[in-house]
């Protein structure tokens, strides 16, 4: 079952955006993969104690973007395909690289100076 005890919500988000992005962010680094069931709706507005409304709308847009399936009662599941992974990858790749650039430019650094750091902080990790 997905673990969402490291989750972190934060008050500048919605809430099911959050949960969304989190298990996006599971997938991508194959703690949680397909197959895997996800905890019932009540289940984890409980755990994080928000409104099941919350987590049902979060559930609903996995289901959308076909990340999750659910059937009747049974509860939801995780089925992601190589297709749906790359389409996380890429989704979240892209995103951290967008704010970074934005956080970049609100401090006036060029790109220049952006690539040389990169570069010399690539080599040290």
């Amino acid at each position: 079952m997905v673990n969402f005890q490291s989750i972190k919500l934060n008050n500048k988000d919605p809430v099911y955006a959050q949960i969304v992005f989190f298990v996006k962010q599971q997938i991508l680094t194959k703690n949680a993969v397909s197959g895997e069931e996800m905890p019932s709706r009540r289940e984890l507005a409980a755990q994080l104690n928000i409104n099941p409304n919350t987590v049902q709308k979060a559930y609903k847009l996995l289901e959308k973007e076909d990340i999750i399936e659910t059937h009747g009662n049974q509860g939801s599941i995780i089925c992601i395909d190589e297709a749906g992974f790359s389409r996380i990858e890429d989704e979240l790749t892209r995103g951290m690289v967008r704010e970074f650039i934005s956080s970049a430019k609100a401090i006036n650094l060029s790109f220049k100076r952006v690539f040389d750091l990169i570069s010399e902080m690539w080599e040290e990790n």
